[in-house]
């Protein structure tokens, strides 16, 4: 728990001065210290030891992230940074001096998790530094007192945090960045990450959305729309694909919204980015809202057609009830979602639709129900996200006349038994198809690899299939997945252009080092002229 002597500190540079050298500075001083050697019988003082446990830069980090894909990215950033400093990022909680908790607000249950988190932390006497839309929406809340908090927007800066809070500092950054006298989409994209995957690149194109949707609380996090220019976002995919990415994951809370901001838009960004991504390596399209894909439909299919670019589009349709689309603001009807799928299906052959729907949202009728279950009668759909509604504190729709528990629960059920009573999949038996390989399944049986159209498909767990694309004959089907077995005079694909990075190394070090020299020459030639 924090102490009484612990300060709280508005914002870092009340801590930090100009003459402090900074986390670049930091890391390149580092290469150039000898340690002394130490006699074999010299005993460290209890002193000593105390000292060198408050040197930020010598701890161990412990890294939790809940939700998105958006949140990963922003995770991946920060661990990226933190190692870059110096810091050791560990995957054993109990071994870490602190924890980083990287937040999502989406729904109670991810708030729950995040907060019992915390108490687990404080319990074990562990140093805390929280992230994500949960502070960031309700920096207030009581459970949040005294501990560090490092805003969406200012994930560039967690090293400043954590090194304050290594020394028992209380320190919150949750200030939006500007430039230009417009909000920017976040920090750089140049920064150092840690890839959760070596071989997948998640780069979030914009933040926030055009919606005001009255059941979401990530709005109250992320903010308005803001983008990133297109060719940050065209430089960031290049140089993954030159650390030996071969899958790159495009994400936001409305990729279809992307440009609105700046004066372009979305097919743009695709088409730029299709010419960066090599042969044999993927591209995979985030979530897009109905609204702003209705527009890009023609543009759309044309690049859901791209050999590079997956056949999958994740359209959050949440109702299929207008009346309740209504109440919860998000400003198209049913008709609308039927023609973004329908025309899809025609121009994309065999194009995979997800989608999520909320069951019980207040107001919601057996009618307005039955509907959606009809709309699942009608497209079965292979991947579906079905979640039953909480009410976000301080959201238009917590403060709605709620659906009774036991209803909200048996809708769910009831539509969670109606997805489950088809296998979208088995046609595609007999099937021979190309597959990207880029994970471990979770039973570490099995590789993992998508086809064309995202459907995960189970290979043998050879080792030369990582990262590469390979022709497998489909003779199994699941509800979620496919079984192929290789075919045996076909020779795998290596996707990459370069060897990928070890898991857990440091991404865009080059660009780091390049930048903390350029920082130093320029210095001396300051200090040589004055």
């Amino acid at each position: 728990m924090p102490s009484a002597c612990d300060s709280l500190i508005d914002d870092i540079e009340d801590m930090v001065s100009s003459s402090d050298p900074t986390p670049l500075e930091r890391q390149s001083a580092r290469k150039n210290i000898i340690p002394r050697s130490r006699k074999k019988n010299e005993l460290l003082s209890h002193e000593e030891l105390q000292a060198d446990s408050l040197i930020p830069g010598t701890q161990k980090i412990w890294m939790k992230t809940w939700g998105c894909s958006h949140n990963n990215s922003d995770g991946e950033y920060m661990a990226g940074q933190l190692a870059a400093s110096g810091y050791m990022m560990t995957d054993d909680p109990s071994d870490a001096d602190l924890w980083v908790l990287n937040s999502c607000t989406v729904k109670n249950p991810a708030e729950d998790h995040f907060r019992n988190s915390i108490k687990k932390a404080q319990d074990q006497q562990k140093k805390v530094v929280l992230a994500g839309c949960v502070p960031q929406a309700q920096p207030r809340m009581d459970y949040l007192k005294g501990l560090s908090i490092i805003g969406v927007q200012q994930i560039d800066r967690v090293v400043e945090v954590v090194d304050e809070a290594v020394k028992g500092h209380s320190v919150r950054l949750l200030g939006q960045k500007k430039g230009g006298g417009r909000r920017l989409g976040g920090a750089r994209l140049d920064l150092p990450k840690i890839r959760k995957n070596p071989l997948i690149e998640i780069i979030s194109i914009n933040t926030g959305c055009l919606n005001a949707c009255t059941y979401c609380k990530t709005k109250h996090a992320r903010g308005d729309l803001a983008s990133y220019p297109i060719e940050e976002l065209v430089e960031r995919a290049s140089q993954s694909f030159r650390e030996g990415v071969c899958e790159i994951w495009l994400t936001s809370e409305d990729t279809g919204a992307y440009g609105r901001d700046i004066g372009t838009d979305l097919p743009t960004l695709l088409w730029r980015l299709v010419e960066e991504i090599p042969e044999g390596a993927m591209l995979r399209l985030g979530m897009t809202n109905p609204p702003y894909i209705l527009e890009h439909l023609e543009e759309m299919a044309k690049i859901l057609n791209h050999p590079r670019v997956y056949a999958f589009l994740h359209v959050p349709v949440q109702s299929a009830s207008d009346s309740v689309l209504m109440d919860m603001k998000r400003e198209y009807c049913i008709d609308d979602f039927k023609k973004v799928v329908d025309f899809l299906k025609e121009r994309v052959p065999g194009v995979t639709i997800a989608t999520d729907l909320i069951c019980g949202f207040p107001g919601e009728t057996e009618k307005d129900f039955q509907e959606t279950v009809d709309l699942v009668t009608l497209y079965r759909f292979p991947s579906l996200f079905i979640n039953q509604f909480y009410p976000r504190p301080g959201t238009p729709a917590a403060r709605m006349e709620q659906v009774a528990a036991h209803v909200k629960k048996q809708r769910t059920k009831e539509l969670s038994q109606l997805f489950h009573s088809y296998n979208p999949y088995d046609h595609k038996v007999g099937e021979r198809q190309h597959v990207l390989v880029t994970e471990e399944s979770f039973d570490a049986q099995y590789y993992v690899s998508h086809n064309k159209f995202y459907e995960q498909v189970l290979v043998p767990k050879r080792a030369e299939f990582k990262g590469k694309m390979i022709e497998v004959d489909i003779y199994e089907a699941g509800k979620h997945f496919l079984k192929g077995r290789p075919v045996e005079d076909s020779k795998p694909f290596t996707a990459s252009i370069a060897k990928p990075l070890q898991k857990g190394e440091v991404s865009g070090l080059m660009q780091l080092r390049t930048r903390i020299s350029g920082f130093l020459t320029a210095s001396y030639m300051d200090a040589v002229q004055s």
